[in-house]
């Protein structure tokens, strides 16, 4: 689903994408706005244990972040800047990214830090072993239960639903269930890609 949602908002965005490409901006500099918006939803969601309101703002910066992090790319095939540079950019960057905004929900005792930990580290595993795939030459591999387009819809969708009923619903408000429910698919992802990495290495010898 997620796939063809991509298509469909390449083809949407497609004459945005053309004109910064002609305009010659570059993609690295997307991939930084990315990042910028990504540190000031943390920074919201750190904040908004104080002030609800600001989960608002946070959401906002989200789904900016998430929109700049899927234009670099776009602009990058369109005005043929793509380069192994520049993908190591991105990646660097969208790890950073998860990071923060993560550890601002963290930070904001929507859950405890043990759960806050897991869904951290299972977050940059899964995301390594994507990749790590491709470094055994075996192309890359973003399959599982969990990829990073659907932390972020969920992330955004339980933002709202945070906003509109920001009650505790057995010890935790809907953050905090959703950094408990990351933990724990986000390690089940890994391992997931795990056994499939491993599987296709022993087809491979």
């Amino acid at each position: 689903m997620l796939h063809s949602l991509r298509e469909r908002t390449s083809k949407a965005i497609s004459p945005l994408v053309m004109k910064l490409a002609d305009s010659g901006l570059r993609p690295n500099t997307l991939s930084l706005t990315s990042l910028f918006f990504a540190f000031l939803a943390g920074y919201s969601y750190y904040l908004s244990s104080r002030e609800l309101l600001l989960l608002l703002p946070a959401l906002i910066f989200v789904a900016i972040s998430s929109f700049f992090d899927f234009l670099d790319g776009e602009v990058a095939r369109r005005s043929g800047l793509e380069s192994r540079r520049g993908d190591l950019v991105d990646h660097v960057i969208d790890r950073y990214a998860d990071s923060l905004i993560l550890g601002g929900i963290v930070l904001g005792r929507y859950s405890g830090m043990l759960a806050g930990l897991g869904t951290i580290v299972g977050t940059l595993i899964t995301s390594y072993l994507g990749t790590q795939a491709q470094a055994l030459g075996l192309g890359r591999y973003y399959g599982g239960l969990l990829g990073r387009a659907d932390r972020m819809i969920f992330l955004m969708i339980a933002t709202i639903l945070n906003l509109v009923y920001p009650g505790k619903i057995m010890g935790y408000q809907i953050l905090g269930w959703l950094i408990l429910f990351f933990a724990l698919l986000t390690n089940l992802t890994a391992i997931q890609r795990f056994i499939h990495i491993w599987k296709d290495l022993e087809r491979d010898t």
